[in-house]
C-alpha cells in the first residue's frame, strides 16, 4: 500500500539550490517537505576508516560519495541532508564577469546577482582561512604558493578566498547565527570528506537549519523515483534506498521545485518524458548544454619539505591564470587542495596488487603524504555536452574531449608550470593519463533556462514551460561553466529564483528576513582576476630577460662597471614601440661616484628616426645622496662583422647632475663588452610566457629583430 502526505510545496534534494527553496519557501509561510535520498551526517559521523564499506560510497552502503561513470566523464558528488556542501572545500567564489562570453546572460551577471551573493555569503558566514589555532600560521599550503607566486611577480593573482568555515577556538561550541552549535576549525584538511569537527559551514547547519526551524518537513532516506501532474497537482514517488523492500511513498504538491543537481535533476525529467510519460511535453532541447566547468585534478608532490601540506581547510589559496593559447585566450583558476591522510590510508587498502606495491616501497622509500597535495584547476570548456537516457534507462552523456582541447592543452600545461614554480612532480589521474576520462566534481548544465518554449526547458524563473508549478533550481539551468567553485552561484540564482516564485504566489513584497543584516562581502577574487587580465595584456606574445655587464679599461678615469637585467614584459609592445624601449634595473659602481648602487631606467633599442643603435638612459643615487643620471649611446659605424661587433659592445656614456640645469661635476666614461661578457649576456637570454614553445618563440622573435636591426641600420661617422 503506498503511503500518501501532502504539503504546499516538495523540494527534491537538499544541496546548495533546495537548501535555499527550502528555508524560504518555509520563512514565506508555506509547508514545506524536502526529500533527500541521503542521511544525515553528524559531526563524527563521516567515514575514516580504511574500509570500503565504513560509509564512503552511495553504491556500497548509501555512503557519502556518489561516484558516477557517464561515458566520457566521471563525476563525483556528495550524498546526505546538505547534499553537496557536506563535502565540498567550502569555497565561496564569484565569477569573473569577463571571462563570459554571449551565453551567460545579463540576468545572471554579477551586477544583478551580487546583492544575492551577499545575501548567500551572509548566511554561509564566509570569511578567509585565518591561522592554525595549533601554531598561530597560516597553513604551509599557503605560504608555499604565496612566496612562490610572488617570486615569479603573480603574487596579486593568488588570493585567499572566501571560505564556509567557522575558524576560532577549536574546543568551544557556540551558536551561529542560526542557532546551531559549531566550534573553529581544527586544520586537520578533511573537509572534502566530511567535518568530524563540527566547523564546516555546511548546508544543514545553516539554510537547511533555517527552513526546519520555520517549521520545513526534513525526510532522508527517500528517493525520487517518479513526478506526474494529477488532478492540478504533482505527485511525487520516492523509494527507500536503505530498505527495497520498504513499499513506496508518494507526496502531493501544487508546487515542486528539483534541485537534485545537474546530473540527476536532468536524468528525472529524462525519464518522466521517455519512460514514464509523465511529462511528455518537456523540451526536446532537455539534457543539452552540459558542462564539467572545466575541472581538472592533478597530484602534487614537493621535491623538498617545506611543511605539513595535509593541513588547513582543503582549500587555501586561489591562483587566477589567464593566458594566450593560439589566437585566443584561456581563463582559468588553480586551487591546492589537501589531500587526507584517511583517503591515502583508503586507497592503501582497496587497491589492487597489495604485495607488487609493498615490494616497491622496500626498494624505494615511501613518499613522504607531508609533501601531497592536490590541484585543482577550473576553466571554461564548451558546456555542449548532452545528457540522455541508455537502454537501460540511466543517464550517460555525450561528450567529446576535442571540444574542450584549448582548455584541456592550457590546464594539462599548468603541470609544467607548477612544477618550474613550486619545485614539484605532478602526476594526473589515470583516469585522464590512461582512459583519456575527465572527472569533475562540478556537473552544470543539462536545462537550458530561458523564455522561449521551443528551445528553453525552463523560464528565466526556473519554472518548467508548459507545467507550471513545477520549478528546477539547482545547477542544472547555468547555461555554462563558472570558471570557479559554483556554489556560490548556484546559491545565489537559488535565491533570485525563489523569490521571483514566492512574489508570484500571492506575496509581492515578500524578501528574505535576512536582508537587513546583509553587508556587501569583500571579493578578492576580482583583484585577482583583473590583475591577471593586465598581466596578459602587458605581457602580449610573451617576454624576453637577459642580463649584461660593461666596464672601463682599468686605465680609464673615472673607472665604471654597470651590471644590468634587461626586460621586455611584451615582445608584441616591443616591437610595437616605435622607441623599442626595454626596462632596466641593475647595479653601478662608478670611482668617486658610487659604489655599487642600484641603477634604473630604459634601454632604447635601435629606437626609429635616431641614428644611435641603442640609448640607456639610467638613474641613481650617488654616495652623497644626490640623483644622478648616467646616459649612454651605442652607434653602428660599419655594417662588417667587425664594425658591428665593435660598434654593439662599446657605450659612451655621460654621468651628471639628475637636477635640471645642473652641469657641474659631469664625468665621461667608456664601456666595453668583453668576449666573457659576451658569452654571458647570450646565455643569460630567457623568453617569458606559459609554455616553452612560447618562450622560445618570443626569444626568437627578440633576436631576428635585433640581426635585422643591426644589419640593416644606416651607419653613423661616430668621433672618438
Amino acid at each position: 500500500m503506498t503511503e500518501q502526505q501532502s504539503a504546499d510545496v516538495i523540494v527534491i534534494g537538499s544541496g546548495f539550490g533546495g537548501a535555499v527553496a527550502a528555508a524560504r519557501l518555509a520563512q514565506a509561510g508555506f509547508s514545506v517537505v524536502v526529500l533527500e535520498r541521503g542521511r544525515r551526517w553528524k559531526p563524527g559521523s563521516f567515514p575514516r576508516r580504511p574500509r570500503i564499506d565504513d560509509g564512503w560510497l552511495w553504491g556500497v552502503d548509501r555512503g557519502l560519495y556518489s561516484i558516477r561513470w557517464l561515458g566520457r566523464m566521471l563525476t563525483v558528488q556528495a550524498a546526505g541532508w546538505g547534499g553537496g556542501s557536506l563535502a565540498y572545500a567550502n569555497v565561496f567564489a564569484r565569477p569573473f564577469d569577463r571571462a563570459f562570453d554571449e551565453r551567460w546572460p545579463a540576468r545572471l551577471r554579477r551586477r544583478q546577482l551580487d546583492p544575492y551573493y551577499d545575501l548567500a555569503a551572509h548566511m554561509l558566514g564566509v570569511s578567509p582561512v585565518g591561522t592554525d589555532p595549533t601554531t598561530g600560521r597560516v597553513p604551509p599550503r599557503a605560504e608555499l604558493i604565496e612566496r612562490h607566486m610572488r617570486d615569479g611577480n603573480r603574487g596579486d593573482a593568488t588570493i585567499r578566498p572566501n571560505l564556509a568555515v567557522t575558524f576560532g577556538d577549536p574546543q568551544a561550541w557556540r551558536p551561529n547565527k542560526h542557532g546551531v552549535m559549531q566550534r573553529g576549525c581544527t586544520f586537520v584538511g578533511e573537509c572534502v570528506i566530511g567535518c568530524n569537527h563540527g566547523a564546516k559551514n555546511s548546508l544543514d547547519l545553516t539554510y537547511l537549519a533555517v527552513a526546519e526551524s520555520e517549521g520545513a518537513t526534513a525526510v532522508t532516506d527517500a528517493e525520487v523515483t517518479r513526478i506526474e501532474p494529477r488532478d492540478g497537482e504533482y505527485v511525487v514517488t520516492t523509494s527507500t534506498p536503505t530498505n527495497k523492500t520498504s513499499p513506496p511513498r508518494e507526496w502531493r504538491a501544487p508546487r515542486v521545485v528539483l534541485a537534485a543537481g545537474a546530473v540527476a535533476t536532468t536524468e528525472l525529467l529524462l525519464r518522466s518524458r521517455d519512460v514514464h510519460g509523465t511529462l511528455p511535453r518537456l523540451s526536446s532541447h532537455l539534457g543539452a548544454g552540459f558542462s564539467g566547468n572545466g575541472d581538472f585534478l592533478t597530484l602534487a608532490e614537493l621535491k623538498a619539505p617545506d611543511g605539513d601540506m595535509t593541513t588547513g581547510p582543503t582549500i587555501t589559496t586561489s591562483t587566477i591564470i589567464d593566458v594566450p593559447e593560439g589566437r585566443g585566450t584561456v581563463w582559468f583558476q588553480v586551487q591546492d587542495g589537501a589531500f587526507p591522510r584517511a583517503v591515502h590510508d583508503l586507497l592503501d587498502a582497496v587497491m589492487p596488487a597489495a604485495r607488487a606495491r609493498e615490494w616497491w616501497r622496500r626498494r624505494r622509500a615511501a613518499p613522504d603524504r607531508g609533501r601531497i597535495f592536490t590541484v585543482l584547476a577550473m576553466g571554461h570548456d564548451s558546456a555542449n555536452g548532452t545528457l540522455r537516457l541508455n537502454r537501460w534507462g540511466s543517464v550517460t552523456l555525450d561528450w567529446r574531449n576535442r571540444w574542450q582541447s584549448r582548455l584541456y592543452r592550457s590546464q594539462r600545461r599548468v603541470g609544467p608550470f607548477l612544477e618550474r614554480v613550486l619545485r614539484a612532480r605532478l602526476y594526473n589521474p589515470f583516469t585522464w593519463s590512461v582512459l583519456r576520462r575527465t572527472t569533475t566534481v562540478h556537473p552544470l548544465g543539462g536545462i537550458r533556462a530561458g523564455e522561449h518554449p521551443d528551445t528553453d526547458v525552463v523560464d528565466e524563473a526556473g519554472e518548467v514551460h508548459g507545467y507550471p508549478g513545477l520549478y528546477v533550481m539547482d545547477g542544472s539551468v547555468l547555461p555554462t561553466s563558472t570558471g570557479v567553485n559554483p556554489s556560490a552561484t548556484i546559491l545565489a540564482v537559488a535565491e533570485r529564483s525563489v523569490e521571483t516564485l514566492i512574489r508570484s504566489s500571492g506575496k509581492p513584497e515578500w524578501s528574505a528576513p535576512e536582508w537587513g543584516e546583509v553587508t556587501p562581502a569583500a571579493v578578492p577574487e576580482d583583484h585577482a582576476a583583473l590583475f591577471a587580465a593586465d598581466l596578459r595584456t602587458s605581457t602580449r606574445g610573451g617576454g624576453v630577460h637577459f642580463a649584461e655587464r660593461m666596464l672601463t679599461t682599468r686605465s680609464s678615469r673615472p673607472r665604471v662597471t654597470l651590471k644590468l637585467n634587461v626586460e621586455a614584459p611584451s615582445i608584441d609592445g616591443f616591437l610595437a614601440d616605435p622607441t623599442h624601449t626595454l626596462r632596466v634595473t641593475g647595479t653601478v659602481d662608478a670611482e668617486n661616484i658610487a659604489t655599487d648602487v642600484s641603477v634604473w631606467g630604459t634601454l632604447s633599442l635601435f629606437p626609429d628616426g635616431r641614428d644611435e643603435a641603442m640609448i640607456y638612459e639610467l638613474e641613481f643615487t650617488d654616495a652623497s645622496g644626490d640623483a644622478r643620471t648616467l646616459i649612454g649611446t651605442k652607434s653602428v659605424s660599419s655594417r662588417t662583422p667587425l664594425g658591428l661587433l665593435g660598434g654593439l659592445t662599446r657605450l659612451r656614456t655621460n654621468i651628471g647632475s639628475a637636477t635640471a640645469g645642473d652641469t657641474n661635476d659631469v664625468r665621461d666614461a667608456e664601456l666595453f663588452m668583453g668576449t666573457r661578457d659576451l658569452v654571458g649576456l647570450l646565455a643569460s637570454m630567457r623568453g617569458h610566457g606559459f609554455t616553452r614553445a612560447r618562450r622560445l618563440r618570443t626569444v626568437a622573435r627578440f633576436a631576428l629583430f635585433f640581426a635585422r636591426s643591426a644589419i640593416t641600420r644606416p651607419p653613423v661617422r661616430v668621433r672618438d
